[in-house]
C-alpha cells in the first residue's frame, strides 16, 4: 500500500513537471493563441490515437451521455487553454501560472456539487495557503496594467479548468486516460479549425519544434498522466499536489526565458510546496 501510494504520487509529480512546461512554451511560441492551441490539439490527437491503437485501448463510449460529458468538458478545456495563454502573453510566466493555480480553491468549493464527496474545510485552508503563495509571488497590481489583466484572465482560466477537471472525475474511473484526452483534443481540433482560416498560420514554419513539444510532452503525456491520477486521488487532492506547477514553471522560465525569480517567488514557492507535503501525508492510503 505504501509503495503503491508513493508510485502514484511520483507519477502525479511527473505529470505536474510536464504540464508546467506550458508556461514557458505558451509565452515563447510566436503565433496567434487560437492557432497555437489548434496545432497543440491536432498533433496531440495524432500522438494519442497512435498510442491508443498500439495499446489496443477501447475508443468507444459505454453511453451517449458519457460522450456528451467528454465533449462539453473539452470545450471548458479549450477556453481554459486560450485564456491561460492570453494571460501568459499579456503578462509573464509567473503571473499567468500563479493566477491559474487558484483553481484548487474553486475545485474545493465546487467538488461537492459534482460528486458525493463531502465538503472538506481542510482543502479550503490548503487552498488559502496556495493563494497566500500567489500573493507573495505576484507584484503590486494596478488593475489597468497588463499584469492585472494577466491575473484576471488566469483566474477565469482557473474556473474553467476546475469545472473541466470535476466533469472528468466520473469518466476517468471508467475509461482509459489516454482515450479521454484523445477525444478532448480531437474535439478542440475540430472546434478551432476555423482559426486556420482567419488567423496568420505562417509562424508554424519556425515554431514547429516548440509546438511539437507542447503537443507531445505537455499535452499528450502530461495531461494523460494527470487525468489517470484522478483514479487514485480525490480531484481536490490531485489539484493541490499539482499546484507545484508554478514552481516548476518559474524554474523552467528562468532557464528558457531568462526570467529571474525574486525572494517573493521563493517565499511563495515554499508555501505552495508546503501544501503538497501536507496533502500528500493526509491522502496517504486514501482512494476515492
Amino acid at each position: 500500500m505504501k509503495d503503491a501510494h508513493l508510485k502514484h504520487v511520483l507519477w502525479l509529480t511527473l505529470a505536474t513537471v510536464f504540464i508546467s512546461t506550458s508556461g514557458a512554451l505558451g509565452k515563447f511560441i510566436d503565433m496567434p493563441i487560437a492557432v497555437i492551441i489548434w496545432w497543440r490539439c491536432a498533433l496531440a490527437s495524432v500522438f494519442l490515437f497512435v498510442y491508443c491503437k498500439f495499446k489496443k485501448v477501447n475508443l468507444s463510449f459505454a453511453t451517449q451521455k458519457d460522450g456528451v460529458t467528454i465533449f462539453v468538458s473539452a470545450l471548458f478545456l479549450g477556453v481554459h487553454w486560450i485564456t491561460y495563454f492570453h494571460a501568459l502573453k499579456v503578462s509573464n510566466v509567473a503571473i499567468g501560472m500563479l493566477s491559474l493555480f487558484t483553481f484548487p480553491i474553486f475545485i474545493a468549493i465546487l467538488e461537492p456539487l459534482f460528486s458525493k464527496v463531502k465538503f472538506d474545510t481542510v482543502h479550503l485552508i490548503l487552498g488559502a495557503m496556495v493563494l497566500l503563495g500567489v500573493y507573495f509571488l505576484a507584484p503590486d497590481l494596478d488593475f489597468e496594467s497588463s499584469h492585472a489583466q494577466g491575473v484576471l484572465w488566469g483566474i477565469f482560466s482557473a474556473i474553467c479548468y476546475a469545472i473541466r477537471t470535476l466533469m472528468l472525475k466520473k469518466p476517468v474511473s471508467i475509461y482509459n486516460g489516454s482515450m479521454l484526452m484523445f477525444y478532448q483534443v480531437l474535439t478542440l481540433t475540430l472546434a478551432l479549425v476555423i482559426a486556420l482560416f482567419i488567423k496568420d498560420t505562417s509562424g508554424i514554419k519556425s515554431q514547429y519544434p516548440y509546438v511539437i513539444l507542447l503537443a507531445l510532452l505537455t499535452t499528450a503525456i502530461g495531461h494523460t498522466l494527470f487525468v489517470n491520477s484522478l483514479k487514485y486521488f480525490k480531484v481536490s487532492t490531485a489539484s493541490i499536489i499539482a499546484s507545484t506547477q508554478p514552481v516548476f514553471g518559474i524554474i523552467i522560465a528562468f532557464f528558457f526565458l531568462k526570467e529571474i525569480p525574486t525572494w517573493n517567488t521563493l517565499i511563495g514557492g515554499s508555501l505552495i510546496i508546503s501544501t503538497v507535503v501536507i496533502e500528500s501525508i493526509r491522502s496517504k492510503g486514501k482512494k476515492s
